[in-house]
């Protein structure tokens, strides 16, 4: 495929969830009290008892009545993660004038059985709007996870958003969901490519996604303003996450945030290769030497590299050659 995937899918960055009855939340948005804040999620559905959805509905829809007479272009991009496709028409309709300020829907458990329900409506939704509604699915269920449907059901899903490719901003993964399937968590010090079965997963996932997609990477379940034992286990699954093509992870707590954001630089090498990439200059050869004097870059091979490394250093900042990143 040829879509280039827009800078804004790189913006979402560490999405912070929280329960959309979360106290204070609309104050500390407009008042930039969380740092380095790229996007919040408002959940609906696993953090909300079922008895409690009605309020939940109703703080949502305060929170963005709120936040849209405030209304600044430095806010994050904002989502409300809901249930179903009629969940999701459902509060499209409550938010009222407030939509405005919405980026999009998190559509939970995404596969083939509701993929076309979820899709839709996001459709019939971004027909009627006067802005673009972007949806960011979570994969999740068992069908993605065992390994005799799979591949089937991989290829279904990335058809069926295919068809709707502006709308998906990024392509989401539920590790925790995946885990609990085999009754398997990994503690601060362990990542989640140690566990094997779950590894598998993801790189499914990726193959089949990170082509024409932003992936994001699985939520870190530990934080803590104190203890900060958590923190190296983070870090190391971080680099893996880059590593191995994700872009991005899930956040519980607004200590996560600083250590997302600065997995999220990139080396003054980098980018500076990046740029000679994209800025090809050689009339002759497709290959020269980089930035470092110390690896090849290849104008055919490392094209999508760059154009991911430039933004990634535009966005969230450059780490200088021998440089020390900022202490958080």
């Amino acid at each position: 495929m040829n879509q280039e995937i827009t800078e804004l899918a790189y913006h979402v960055g560490g999405l912070l969830y929280m329960p959309a009855v979360q106290e204070g939340i609309a104050e500390k948005i407009i008042h930039k009290a969380v740092p380095y804040l790229t996007s919040a999620a408002f959940c609906l559905e696993d953090s909300i008892l079922d008895s409690a959805l009605p309020a939940a509905e109703q703080a949502v829809c305060s929170i963005f009545s709120e936040l849209s007479a405030h209304r600044r272009e430095d806010f994050p991009l904002l989502f409300i993660r809901i249930r179903s496709a009629e969940h999701m028409r459902h509060i499209w309709n409550l938010l009222g004038n407030s939509r405005e300020i919405l980026t999009g829907f998190i559509l939970p458990k995404f596969d083939s059985s509701n993929a076309e329900n979820y899709l839709s409506v996001l459709t019939e939704i971004n027909r009627t709007s006067g802005h673009i509604v972007y949806a960011m699915p979570i994969l999740e269920s068992r069908a993605i996870a065992d390994m005799s449907t799979r591949q089937q059901e991989l290829k279904e899903i990335y058809e069926k958003l295919m068809q709707v490719w502006p709308w998906i901003l990024n392509v989401r993964t539920g590790g925790n969901d995946f885990c609990n399937l085999y009754g398997l968590r990994r503690s601060e010090e362990e990542n989640i490519y140690q566990i094997g079965i779950i590894r598998d997963i993801l790189a499914d996932i990726l193959n089949k996604f990170s082509g024409e997609f932003v992936v994001s990477a699985p939520v870190w379940e530990y934080f803590g303003k104190t203890d900060l034992s958590w923190v190296s286990g983070m870090q190391k699954e971080l680099s893996l996450d880059r590593l191995n093509g994700f872009i991005g992870k899930t956040a519980i707590h607004p200590t996560q945030l600083p250590y997302i954001w600065e997995s999220l630089k990139v080396s003054e090498e980098d980018y500076r290769d990046a740029c000679r990439i994209l800025n090809w200059n050689e009339t002759q050869k497709a290959v020269q030497k980089g930035f470092g004097g110390s690896r090849m870059n290849e104008l055919k091979c490392h094209g999508k590299w760059a154009r991911r490394i430039k933004i990634l250093g535009d966005l969230y900042g450059v780490i200088p050659k021998g440089g020390i990143s900022v202490a958080l």
